[in-house]
């Protein structure tokens, strides 16, 4: 089982990703994932860099494996683009590369103007999208006229030795059983067991990971207060985080979340057993893959402490389980 750090870019400089890559390599940290945001949640978080640039830093840095988590690449980014940007980011990391998409948020991706289609819509966008981002990394010239996209003689040049596995977001049962039908891989943020079956009675023995936020600081209480100030957003129920469409509503919508939601939901301090427990709800689950990311200034302490108390825990756990099995 791998353990993964999980980089937010909608909290974070490109800049302080990079450090964080480099101290989660250092850590023992087995691989990264990437968020691909045009707008953080609110303000609050208050960054947005362009996570194809960060990546290529990323290939710079450290030797881990990046998976985007994920890029959507339907209505702000044309999927012609998108498969490029893979390629070369496959290529610049030497094949350690996992393109992750999903159908997206209107918070990123009204940001043209464009309407913002109905969730099945969005899934059948998502579907042509990544068909034609593997037709492109076939190597030849690609003219397609689809229901949604239009290429005209498109040929990528620059692809990387090996096509990257594509893993496909899914927090609903239309989007997993998407997902198990047309990716490589599986990704969700949630520990919910029904939907990994439904994953894998369509997928086989396809990959799943899965991703969760912590509060790191010296006291519960003070992660209590940062995890609810940055990241209360979290805590939106239902469709909300598709739907809405600036940071702005999400800030008038995550009024309604309280702090002690917060206190229940995250695991917050530096009580190691605080954070192992976060975990085991996705260990029981059954995932091969979980990513963890932090919320706060204090991912330095997060890291290292993770690196020294953390993940070899959590190896001793996951060892034991599969042996039980």
């Amino acid at each position: 089982m791998r353990f993964g750090y999980f980089l937010s870019t909608e909290e974070y400089t490109p800049e302080e990703l990079v450090e964080q890559a480099v101290l989660a390599e250092e850590a023992g940290f087995d691989a990264l994932w990437i968020s691909d945001h045009f707008h953080p949640w609110n303000d609050e978080q208050g960054s947005s860099p362009f996570v194809w640039s960060v990546i290529g830093a990323l290939s710079q840095a450290c030797r881990l494996h990046v998976t985007t988590a994920v890029t959507c690449p339907t209505v702000r980014t044309h999927p012609a683009i998108i498969a490029q940007a893979a390629a070369t980011s496959a290529r610049m990391l030497q094949g350690r590369f996992t393109l992750g998409v999903g159908s997206g948020e209107a918070l990123n991706e009204h940001i043209l103007g464009d309407p913002w289609p109905t969730a099945q819509v969005r899934l059948e966008m998502l579907e042509e999208a990544v068909g034609l981002i593997r037709r492109l990394w076939e190597g030849g010239f690609v003219s397609h006229r689809g229901r949604h996209y239009t290429t005209d003689t498109a040929r990528i040049y620059t692809l990387p030795e090996r096509t990257p596995d594509i893993y496909v977001s899914g927090f609903g049962p239309d989007a997993t059983d998407l997902a198990a039908r047309i990716g490589d891989g599986y990704i969700t943020t949630s520990p919910d067991r029904d939907l990994l079956h439904r994953f894998r009675n369509g997928a086989g023995e396809k990959p799943a990971q899965a991703g969760l936020k912590v509060a790191w600081a010296e006291t519960e209480d003070e992660g209590v207060e940062l995890a609810h100030r940055i990241w209360r957003n979290a805590g939106l129920p239902g469709e909300l985080a598709q739907v809405l469409p600036s940071p702005r509503h999400f800030e008038q919508a995550s009024e309604l979340v309280t702090a002690e939601q917060t206190r229940d939901s995250v695991a917050c301090g530096s009580d190691v057993d605080q954070h192992l427990a976060a975990f085991q709800p996705y260990l029981d689950a059954g995932f091969d893959e979980l990513y963890v990311a932090n919320m706060g200034p204090h991912y330095r302490e997060m890291i290292s402490a993770y690196g020294e108390r953390v993940l070899p825990a959590l190896r001793e756990e996951a060892g034991r389980s599969a042996r039980a099995s």
